[in-house]
C-alpha cells in the first residue's frame, strides 16, 4: 500500500510543479492546491498505513496508532485551505485591476518598478 502511495505522491508533487511553473497564476493557484494534498499524503504514509488500532487512548486498550500524524494533517490541512483562500482573493483583486492571469504581463512599469 505504501508503494501505491509514494507513485501518487510522486504523481500529485510533478503536476503540482508543473502547475507552479506555468504562467497562468489560475493554474499557480491549482499547483499549490496538489502540493499541499501531495504533502498531506507523505504525512500520512509516513504516519504508517498497515494498522486497524484506532489513534486514541482508553483504558484498557494496549494497541493504538500514534495520532501526531493525523494531527498534523489536520493543522495543515486548515492552514492550507486559509493559504489558498488569500491567493484566491489576491487572484480576483489582481485581475480585477490588471484584466489578465499571465505573469509575463503583470510585470511593472516606468512608475512601479
Amino acid at each position: 500500500m505504501e508503494f501505491v502511495m509514494a507513485i501518487v505522491i510522486g504523481i500529485l508533487f510533478m503536476a503540482a510543479v508543473y502547475l507552479i511553473l506555468s504562467r497562468s497564476l489560475l493554474r499557480i493557484i491549482l499547483g499549490t492546491g496538489l502540493l499541499s494534498h501531495g504533502a498531506h499524503l507523505l504525512i500520512l504514509t509516513m504516519g504508517g498505513l498497515g494498522g486497524t488500532s484506532p489513534p486514541v487512548l482508553a483504558e484498557g486498550v494496549t494497541d493504538y496508532v500514534d495520532p501526531l500524524p493525523q494531527a498534523l494533517i489536520l493543522t495543515a490541512i486548515v492552514i492550507s485551505f486559509g493559504v489558498t483562500a488569500f491567493i484566491i482573493v489576491l487572484f480576483f483583486r489582481t485581475y480585477g485591476e490588471l484584466k489578465t492571469d499571465n505573469m509575463n504581463l503583470m510585470e511593472g512599469n516606468d512608475e512601479h518598478d
